[in-house]
């Protein structure tokens, strides 16, 4: 995956070095860096489901109302967290990107999908969080996958699960080369796991 991850840099270059005029080489510096940099799971914060706020942590009575809402049988059960990345940059200088998207697999199920429209840059030798704002309907999930799969995905992320998820999130982010937009042409694959029992 890095070697096409370079091409694709190798192809910015190309397409950049196309337009006459343009500085770039900062821009590039900072295309190259964020290949480098290391991703790992940090939190997850702003949690919800079913308008039950969990930001707080997890209470006896909560738990009684999370397993009533996740063993029945409503048509929607809204599922809201962030997923926060730590972003550590070892390079000489900053690494940065325009824009992102992102698509979340968990337990080899494709959870869901979004964007950052924000810009975010990590400076050399620090480490930064990434924000990624989830939201998903476990009921449409459950009516096309598992539905002992989705619900001990859900308990992980509540904190009542007993077997660890596996997570990969796949970055393809866009830069802005020379005054130029451009977008990675293959995703970035991030891989932790988190919930239950470590394996």
């Amino acid at each position: 995956m890095i070697k096409k991850y370079v091409l694709s840099i190798i192809y910015c270059i190309v397409v950049v070095s196309l337009m006459p005029g343009c500085d770039i080489t900062k821009q590039l510096q900072g295309v190259y860096n964020l290949t480098n940099c290391d991703y790992k799971y940090h939190s997850i914060s702003n949690l919800k489901l079913a308008d039950i706020n969990l930001s707080n942590g997890i209470s006896a009575l909560n738990t009684v109302k999370l397993l009533a809402v996740l063993n029945g049988s409503s048509s929607s059960l809204p599922l809201d967290f962030t997923l926060n990345m730590d972003v550590h940059n070892p390079n000489v200088s900053e690494a940065a990107f325009k824009a992102l998207h992102y698509i979340i697999e968990i337990d080899d199920i494709e959870f869901t999908n979004g964007s950052v429209s924000q810009s975010f840059n990590v400076a050399s030798g620090e480490t930064k969080q990434l924000p990624l704002n989830i939201g998903v309907d476990l009921a449409k999930l459950i009516s096309e996958h598992s539905k002992d799969a989705i619900l001990g995905i859900a308990k992980n992320f509540i904190g009542i699960g007993n077997e660890a998820t596996n997570v990969t999130v796949r970055l393809k982010p866009t830069f802005n080369i020379g005054g130029s937009l451009i977008t990675s042409p293959v995703y970035v694959p991030v891989k932790f796991s988190f919930g239950g029992e470590k394996k």
